[in-house]
């Protein structure tokens, strides 16, 4: 993904235009009380917190009012959010009957007033409903279980019913699913034709699933129905809970702050997969790989917590912290057991660097005509930054323009004869890292541009006459290729500067800004609006496996809103948005290209043009690229009867 961060002057403006209509619109409202929540008779009957109203409210009017599309918020859109919702909780129609589907209808062009409103009770209302029938259809397979299966009766189970109707009643239910569950074991079958160990098998799952289930929270159903709302205006504009916010900034950066260690659940227990070398989980030398967390405390005098059956990422937020506050885990080492007294160990956490994630370079050698050629491939991703870092003067900190900048260095201290830059699966990142480093690759000169909410168009130059690398350069782009790794291809095909090999890039050319919501929501509004809503002062939290709202280690409050406020144009004036780059030299996707990319998005901005930038082209493949099409064809078509030949030699000798 790709995120632009504007003048934090106009930001700050931003925010307090916009602090000063959410209070007085929240002021407005508290003549109008929310209606209590509908329960649900046989689900958990999940509530809103009163921190998800007013993130819902917010959200809402900062996509109204600076969204890129200036979108508004009515009946028609409420609509295309509530089908969007609809399908999230029962894409397959496996579990809600069309007499639920009925009854939610009278919602679908309502969801914008409830919106606006901050009223989150006929979302929550439609998950509880599906939790009750998605408990229903696993219950009902597991007591099948207990059946005899007569596998000689000539039947047919459909098993996408995306494009059926929802079942009518429980018994046209009840015949489909047992149909499923047969064809679940029939599955199991063809790998062991053991019955009865096959139906312990496919029990678990089941209980697991049924676990599963039980365990989903209030933060889970929000994020569910932020996605269909946010994802209703345009694809990249996007709500992150307070742990997908600090997963997020995570990606970015390619670093946290924690203990370094990654974690699994294993029968019901938190357990160390492994350990980040260096991390101060290592260092202390009391933690190893399979010691399973008991229980988690924040400081030298915090109270322990047991996270026995916790979820994972409820754990990791415990877990988590600033650098150089203490952690307190209460650990059953590897091979104890429950009755055995466990280990108290203290750790100070601190920032690790995601290493195996940042850029990284290999060498191939290659016999040409009798001369060896040393071609350097450097593998790019994410366009990440360590801001904090930068801001902070930590000399280490890590950009992809500074890590690759390094193995430039590397590669032409040994000699090669050649740079690949490898953008494959690479979606994105940074704005300001897609510019410098086409600036390694250039002296000076237009990178993108970017046109506004109020249609001002500018230029973000690379200004730095230094170049890292003159040498010959491809770069390889799949589909997946997205955003900065659009503008970094983009810039370097206009330039004439590197041959593109692969295949369409995904085609996103919008431009997002995070805003934090810690900084824009704050206590007494959200005081005021619990007190509206009539929910007094409960909030959202980790909530443990009783049921209690629990202290976190670390995490905001509100979480993050990623939203679009501009579009990014080649220098040539064309947008990357929906068609993406074409490579010089195309090579057979293995990904459906009708399958994913920005055109495959039913609310993506169409493309469009803009005047293009004054550049000037520093090389010019016009004449080799059909030479080397006909090369690159030739050399698929052999492969391709390379294995057609093998195939039929397959054929005879078995």
């Amino acid at each position: 993904m790709f995120y632009f961060i504007p003048d934090l002057k106009k930001v700050k403006d931003m925010f307090k235009q916009f602090y000063f209509v959410l209070v007085m619109g929240a002021a407005l409202a508290c003549h109008a009380a929310t209606p209590k929540p509908v329960k649900v008779p046989g689900s958990n009957n999940l509530e809103p917190t009163a921190q998800q109203s007013i993130v819902c409210k917010t959200v809402a009017q900062f996509i109204t009012t600076y969204n890129y599309k200036k979108v508004e918020l009515n009946d028609s859109l409420s609509t295309v959010i509530f089908n969007r919702y609809l399908k999230s909780l029962d894409e397959n129609h496996n579990y809600l009957l069309a007499s639920d589907v009925a009854d939610f209808d009278k919602f679908k062009t309502i969801l914008d007033d409830d919106i606006k409103d901050g009223n989150l009770n006929d979302v929550f209302y439609m998950f509880n409903v599906f939790q009750k029938r998605y408990e229903e259809r696993i219950k009902y397979s597991i007591a099948q279980l207990d059946k005899t299966f007569d596998f000689t009766k000539d039947e047919t189970f459909t098993y996408d019913r995306d494009k059926l109707p929802f079942a009518a009643s429980i018994n046209d239910q009840n015949a489909d699913w047992s149909k499923r569950v047969k064809y679940d074991l029939l599955n199991l079958m063809l790998a062991s034709p053991d019955v009865a160990k096959n139906k312990e098998t496919l029990k678990k799952r089941y209980e697991t699933l049924l676990k599963q289930t039980s365990q989903l929270e209030s933060f889970d159903v929000f994020q569910g129905f932020m996605d269909a709302f946010t994802e209703a205006i345009d694809p990249h504009t996007n709500y992150f809970n307070p742990f997908n916010a600090a997963q997020f900034t995570m990606e970015m950066t390619r670093q946290l702050e924690g203990i370094g260690a990654t974690l699994q659940v294993k029968n019901e227990y938190v357990t160390i997969q492994s350990l980040v070398q260096g991390g101060p989980a290592d260092k202390s030398h009391q933690v190893s790989v399979g010691d399973r967390i008991l229980a988690v405390a924040q400081g030298k005098d915090g109270e322990f917590q047991d996270i026995i059956g916790w979820r994972i990422d409820n754990a990791i937020k415990l877990i988590r912290g600033t650098k150089g506050t203490l952690v307190k885990l209460k650990l059953l080492p590897q091979g104890k057991t429950a009755g055995d007294k466990p280990a108290i160990v203290e750790i100070i956490r601190d920032k690790i660097v995601l290493k195996d994630q940042l850029a990284k370079e290999e060498i191939r050698t290659y016999n040409s005509n009798g001369k060896t050629i040393k071609i350097g491939i450097i593998n790019v991703p994410a366009f990440y930054s360590d801001y904090n870092g930068s801001k902070t003067g930590d000399a280490n900190y890590h950009t992809t323009t500074r890590d690759v900048k390094l193995i430039l260095d590397t590669l032409k201290s040994k000699g090669v004869n050649g740079v690949v830059i490898d953008l494959r699966e690479d979606g994105g990142g940074s704005l300001a890292e897609a510019i410098s480093l086409s600036g390694l690759f250039i002296k000076t000169g237009p990178v993108v541009q970017v046109r506004d909410i109020q249609n001002k168009i500018e230029s973000d130059d690379d200004d730095d006459p230094s170049v890292a690398y003159a040498g010959p350069m491809a770069i390889l782009v799949d589909r997946f290729s997205a955003s900065a790794s659009e503008i970094f291809s983009g810039a370097m095909q206009d330039y004439g500067r590197a041959l593109i090999i692969g295949t369409q890039t995904y085609g996103k050319g919008s431009v997002q800004t995070q805003i934090d919501l810690d900084k824009v929501i704050t206590p007494s509004v959200v005081e005021k609006f619990s007190n509206m809503i009539g929910g007094g002062n409960k909030v959202a939290g980790t909530r443990g496996a009783g049921g209690k709202n629990v202290s976190t280690g670390s995490e905001s409050t509100f979480g993050q809103l990623n939203l679009t406020i501009a579009k990014f144009y080649r220098i040539t004036g064309n947008s990357t948005q929906h068609r993406g780059v074409m490579p010089d030299i195309t090579f057979p996707s293995m990904i459906p290209l009708d399958k994913y990319g920005e055109d495959t998005e039913p609310s993506a901005m169409p493309f469009d043009m803009i005047p293009k930038s004054n550049y000037t082209k520093v090389g010019d493949f016009t004449t080799v690229i059909p030479q080397l099409k006909a090369i690159t064809y030739t050399l698929c078509r052999e492969k391709i009867d390379v294995k057609l030949k093998l195939s039929r030699l397959y054929r005879v000798i078995t």
